[in-house]
């Protein structure tokens, strides 16, 4: 059997196990969800041993650290993992929900529900535990999982889905509700892409190399997911206390996430005061900081920033630098280099964080609060599915109800239209 059949068959198989998953109650959901997180806890070291293949295979391939770092899975991260699978479950089913209602003059009862997507499709990179996340919020939404990871967390990968698969034979889930797509090669993945009719969504999650082929290429319907080119702006009316700490903790706390801060802008009136305190803290912390001239004149080890500076998205301990003249040019640099991801604002001006909110056109904005919190668990959704930077339906970190749909219900009694 080639790969494209066997994609066929696995895909299939998918959309039967959501034609069965739709109508499950909460109940049934729940169960299963506390069934894989129990499974995942119990073959920690069946995963772990997967994971070091891939961790060892990265190693010798000559990549990052900070790459490495999102790959790598530990008892503690898969522990962290189930218990997100965990939060999923307690969170309410959005399916049957009502959007919205009324009886129309003519009597008819109308109804707005909504419904699962039916079969979702991801691809994304690096980090195993996307698997899980995935698979989680689609079992609970009433969809059923495709997933298509990079080839270096294959085994990782492979193994995860494997413990889900087991934990959902004891249960009232199809089994094929979570699967992987067959195969490593660059073809699996226009597999999935071109599968419309058998896939209803994709969902790109990683760099911006993948999101855009997937954008450009995929016949199937796509949720795009954006890169996080995020900027955190220091405004003359800021705490520089808070600023410095802010700054630290969106660039550091984890760098190779997509919402960790990759610009900072500071205004040129608290430039005196920030700057220095900032270069100091974020060399301390092993940050190259990439700079303009002005802010290059606070230090001798700033590098020079050139135009792909302000577009990078580093994902390591690297951050761009400017001094601006005003909010409206902070706001005109974001809107330029932005990736519409997060951006954050440190001030004690409450009329100059309504100006940055209302023109800052991202998914979320931050007012005196690190871009590390734009994140589905730390907004209180669960483990999210991606973080969308489109202007669809769904924007932001997405949840369980931005992997649903609506449809109509309307109940009459013999209407008849005239």
């Amino acid at each position: 059997m080639s790969e494209a059949e066997e994609f066929v068959r696995v895909a299939r198989r998918a959309r039967e196990a959501a034609a069965g998953l739709g109508p499950l109650p909460r109940t049934a959901k729940d169960e299963a969800l506390h069934r894989i997180a129990d499974a995942l806890l119990e073959a920690v070291p069946e995963i772990v041993e997967a994971n070091a293949a891939d961790v060892a295979r990265a190693r010798e391939n000559g990549t990052s650290e900070y790459m490495i770092d999102r790959l790598r899975l530990s008892e503690g991260r898969i522990a962290a993992i189930a218990d997100a699978v965990r939060k999923v479950a307690a969170l309410p089913d959005p399916v049957g929900e009502t959007v919205r209602g009324n009886v129309l003059p003519n009597g008819l009862e109308l109804r707005q529900v909504r419904v699962p997507l039916g079969v979702v499709g991801m691809i994304y990179e690096g980090r195993p535990n996307v698997t899980v996340d995935a698979a989680a919020l689609c079992l609970k939404s009433g969809n059923a999982a495709l997933l298509r990871g990079s080839s270096s967390a294959h085994d990782s990968n492979t193994a995860l889905v494997r413990v889900m698969q087991r934990a959902l034979a004891d249960s009232r889930v199809p089994v094929d509700a979570v699967q992987l797509v067959p195969g490593t090669s660059r073809e699996s993945v226009k597999h999935l892409m071109r599968a419309r009719g058998l896939v209803d969504v994709l969902i790109p999650r990683g760099g911006a190399s993948l999101i855009n082929s997937v954008v450009q290429e995929s016949t199937v319907p796509v949720i795009e997911t954006g890169v996080g080119n995020c900027a955190v702006y220091v405004d003359a009316a800021a705490d520089v206390d808070m600023a410095v700490e802010i700054l630290l903790n969106a660039k550091t706390q984890r760098p190779s996430v997509c919402n960790a801060a990759e610009t900072f802008l500071v205004h040129a009136d608290v430039a005196d005061a920030f700057v220095p305190r900032a270069l100091e803290a974020l060399r301390n912390a092993g940050v190259t900081v990439h700079g303009d001239d002005r802010i290059r004149s606070y230090g001798d080890d700033v590098v020079a920033a050139t135009e792909d500076d302000w577009r990078a998205e580093y994902l390591s301990l690297d951050i761009a630098a400017r001094v601006v003249d005003s909010l409206d040019d902070a706001v005109a640099h974001i809107r330029e280099y932005g990736s519409g991801h997060t951006e954050a604002i440190v001030t004690t001006s409450q009329p100059a964080a309504k100006r940055f909110v209302a023109l800052v056109d991202s998914a979320a904005v931050m007012v005196n609060a690190s871009t590390r919190f734009t994140d589905g668990e730390e907004f209180g959704f669960g483990a999210e599915i991606g973080i969308s930077t489109q202007k669809l339906h769904a924007r932001g970190p997405m949840g369980l109800p931005e992997l649903t749909s609506t449809k109509y219900v309307v109940t009459g009694e013999g209407h008849l239209r005239g």
